[in-house]
């Protein structure tokens, strides 16, 4: 497989294949998803499928309530291995340990609402109506 990656300040890709093959997300459909519904800014703003990415910029990514921050370091159109993908990027310390801290908030903190399978009882629903202070 031959992969060209442009290092070049110049060089440009859409924000969607580059998303692809960084391997935040595993089809283009969802990268362009994910654009669609304002989870990923480039320099704090929302952008489209369309934008064009730089070396040197700044992409915030939030997949599943996880904000990466990185900088992008490469591009490349072609999806490649996952060694390849992660030199298309540098993540930048403020983000890392944002992220770093939001996994270890989800590791020790539990989702009251996580043990909840389909529809409350009528005992759930009077413990949940005595909580909330509705009479």
């Amino acid at each position: 497989m031959n992969l060209k990656i442009s290092t070049d300040p110049h060089a440009r890709l859409r924000i969607d294949k580059w998303l692809w093959a960084a391997r935040f997300f595993k089809t283009r459909s969802l990268a362009a998803e994910a654009l669609g519904k304002g989870r990923v800014r480039i320099g704090g703003e929302s952008v489209k499928a369309a934008k064009e990415v730089r070396v040197g910029d700044i992409v915030q990514i939030d997949i599943e309530r996880i904000v990466w921050e990185v900088q992008v370091r490469g591009v490349c159109d072609v999806r490649g291995p996952a060694a390849i993908a992660q030199t298309l990027y540098e993540e930048t310390p403020a983000g890392n340990a944002r992220r770093l801290a939001e996994l270890e908030r989800r590791r020790t903190f539990r989702e009251p609402a996580a043990t909840l399978h389909g529809r409350p009882t009528k005992r759930d629903r009077r413990i949940i109506d005595k909580l909330s202070g509705a009479d």
